[in-house]
């Protein structure tokens, strides 16, 4: 994956799950949680290149839409990937529906795990975890409590730089 449209959380979300990121390294897995640099977020797509005429017209629908705030409430374990999944709903789903609508065939190499019926939307806690240590990481954060995100920002982050582009700035208010 080169690149990915990120939905990022308030402050109060985001310092919720930097909390849970903190316990994981507390707690043996240090190594398996993101770095200090990236956003905690719910990834709604993802391709090998999101062109810059798919980023203006994704910007422009974005622009339109209502987002709605994520319930992050259940704690999740696949393949080696420890996350909290979002409560899925119609309005969540209208959302990643519209944004799909815009990269058909617009994007190179689409990851599949995010199309329309495949996504689920989750906030990634730790990767590349054995099975012995997602059970200790499993342990160290069960139970979690729910998390309410926020969305404040909408930005495809390109995965091997770091390099974002803000399509959309839920606080600004001008």
């Amino acid at each position: 994956m080169a690149q990915a449209l990120e939905f990022h959380f308030d402050g109060d979300a985001d310092a919720a799950v930097r909390g849970l990121w903190r316990r994981l390294a507390d707690n043996g897995v240090p190594d398996a949680v993101p770095s200090p640099a990236t956003a905690p977020h719910v990834t709604f797509a993802a391709a090998g290149t999101i062109p810059a005429a798919t980023r203006a017209a994704l910007r422009e629908d974005l622009r339109l839409l209502s987002i709605p705030s994520l319930w992050l409430s259940f704690l999740t374990a696949a393949d080696d990937e420890l996350a909290l999944t979002a409560v899925v709903d119609t309005e969540l789903l209208a959302v990643h529906s519209a944004v799909h609508d815009v990269l058909a065939k617009r994007v190179k190499q689409p990851v599949a795990r995010y199309l329309p019926g495949s996504w689920m939307p989750h906030c990634v806690l730790a990767r590349d975890l054995d099975p012995a240590r997602m059970t200790a990481a499993f342990a160290a954060l069960h139970p979690t409590g729910s998390i309410k995100a926020r969305i404040t920002e909408i930005v495809v982050v390109d995965t091997h730089t770091g390099e974002t582009d803000v399509l959309r700035d839920l606080e600004d208010r001008s």
